[in-house]
């Protein structure tokens, strides 16, 4: 089985409208997070700057919560601007759908994958794996990397998962030999 692996070279832009310009594009930067304190209550927001204006906006995290409620590890996290805090709590979908965007994920990954695969017996298994939620759909991963028409694939690949529908999840695939 050949390992296919989708992994993300930067984080994605964010698909929020600005209240300034009207872009649709929003980015986190460097990724920053702002840390309030009200008394025992604690405010968390990501900050966000329009690719256009460059307008800073806030995704709230945490919106008064009591300080107790969150580990001490990831407040220093918070503290700290951690990048890889930054990624994880821009990819949580809760997070998305608490703050009314979406991820745009143009540009922001490649697939890496094993170049002598030809060398391989027809049939050959092919496992994608994603290390983030990269939503792709699989005729066109497929299709780009083999160089095949969309319908070739259809044809030739035979699949775990529907080839024309989205996902951000591993599956495995089976490339038949051609006629």
């Amino acid at each position: 089985m050949l390992p296919w692996v989708v992994r993300r070279t930067r984080l994605p832009l964010l698909s929020l409208r600005c209240v300034d310009c009207g872009s649709e594009s929003a980015t986190t930067g460097e990724g920053r997070f702002r840390v309030n304190a009200n008394g025992k209550r604690l405010h968390v927001w990501l900050l966000v700057r329009c690719v256009s204006c460059d307008r800073t906006s806030k995704l709230a995290v945490y919106e008064r919560v009591p300080v107790t409620s969150i580990d001490p590890a990831e407040l220093d996290g918070y503290h700290a601007n951690d990048p890889e805090l930054v990624a994880s709590t821009l990819l949580d979908p809760l997070l998305a759908r608490r703050n009314r965007f979406t991820l745009d994920w143009k540009g922001a990954w490649r697939l890496d994958t094993p170049s002598a695969w030809l060398d391989e017996a027809w049939p050959v298994k092919v496992e994608v794996v994603f290390e983030d939620p990269v939503p792709v759909r699989p005729d066109r991963l497929i299709a780009h990397r083999l160089g095949l028409s969309r319908n070739e694939v259809l044809r030739r690949i035979k699949c775990d998962v529907p080839l024309r529908r989205p996902t951000s999840a591993g599956f495995t695939f089976t490339v038949m030999a051609g006629d």
